[in-house]
């Protein structure tokens, strides 16, 4: 299993678009073979930064999502909102181990 985290800054103006085109983003993936999480979160104390929690059976499955129709739409929709490229990190997981905890 493999987790990336996303962490990324959105121009004030720009957050409630951010958020529309993220949910739709949310909802395609979270459809995906192989994935087992895909969460977003809004910072409480700045509005304008957000946390993607993205965690995937495998490299493999995670590669394939950002070969999607909505994940390239998602990209090339809010790169302009961002006030800062966003920052990917990837994770291996070590707990839990069993898929069914996801």
């Amino acid at each position: 299993m493999i987790v990336t985290t996303v962490i990324v800054y959105v121009k004030p103006e720009n957050i409630n678009d951010f958020i529309e085109a993220t949910r739709k983003n949310h909802e395609a993936s979270v459809k995906e073979l192989g994935n087992l999480r895909f969460d977003i979160l809004q910072c409480i104390d700045d509005p304008t930064k957000f946390l993607l929690y993205e965690a995937y059976e495998s490299e493999e499955a995670s590669a394939a999502h950002k070969k999607t129709a909505h994940y390239r739409e998602w990209r090339d929709t809010v790169t302009d909102w961002m006030a800062k490229p966003r920052e990917g990190i990837k994770y291996k997981v070590m707990f839990p181990k069993d898929r069914n905890k996801w």
